[in-house]
């Protein structure tokens, strides 16, 4: 499955080339598939991304608000849910749960979040509420600013400097691959994607937090707190 969706990301889009008529659900010789294209395209789309948003992919996140159903129904076909938040307009999926405690076939895997990538998504969603509580329809940060964030829970036995700064410069990069962090004109500034909040799996990032300034004897006053309701978000990738 892996080298077929290297072959999607390499071969262009066949809208693009303007062969293909939008409304058929014929698209090749011997197709058996029921959807049109907009809907095949994103529903590819949410399999190999970890979410869709309005701001990131805003023909996706159209055609998902029109079809939702239909694209849920295909979702679970493959074991898979999906979660919608309107009101931020983002989506995504997880692994559907079996009642019971079984366990489905799955087409992702699990990727844990590093310490320093953890420290970056802790700070991202800190500053996502603070700027949105002050008014800001866009919320900003540089990237010095969650590099000195890291650094600020090094631990203080910690020697090998040049190494903590490289693995948190990683972090960064990672994130921004992840898609919660959104490149600008300039290389050292990132919007924070609306996707932080009801993405991040904040119970756990509150407990890594906490762990890490045990052991880093780094207690800190200016800590996020995680509100009672809020979503886990399984890091999952399709295979």
């Amino acid at each position: 499955m892996t080298t077929e969706y290297a072959e999607l990301e390499e071969t262009p889009e066949l809208d693009d080339l303007d062969v293909v008529d939008d409304r058929s659900v014929s698209l090749f010789e011997g197709d058996e598939g029921g959807l049109e294209y907009a809907q095949r395209q994103t529903l590819v789309t949410l399999l190999k991304q970890r979410f869709i948003s309005a701001r990131t992919h805003p023909r996706d996140w159209q055609v998902l608000v029109e079809h939702e159903q239909l694209l849920r129904g295909r979702l679970n076909d493959l074991f898979l849910d999906l979660q919608v938040d309107r009101a931020r307009e983002v989506a995504w999926k997880r692994q559907a749960q079996a009642e019971g405690g079984g366990r489905f076939p799955t087409l992702l895997h699990d990727t844990a979040w590093s310490r320093e990538e953890t420290l970056v998504l802790v700070h991202l969603r800190d500053r996502l509420r603070a700027g949105i509580a002050g008014g800001d329809v866009r919320v900003y940060v540089d990237r010095d600013d969650l590099l000195d964030y890291v650094a600020s829970y090094r631990p203080v036995h910690a020697t090998d400097e040049s190494g903590d700064e490289k693995r948190a410069r990683n972090a960064v990069t990672s994130i921004v691959k992840a898609g919660l962090l959104i490149p600008t004109a300039s290389d050292d500034r990132f919007e924070i994607s609306e996707a932080v909040e009801p993405l991040l799996p904040l119970e756990l990032l509150q407990e890594l937090l906490e762990a890490l300034q045990k052991a880093n004897g780094t207690q800190r006053d200016d800590e996020a707190e995680a509100p009672a309701d809020a979503d886990l978000f399984e890091e999952d990738d399709a295979e």
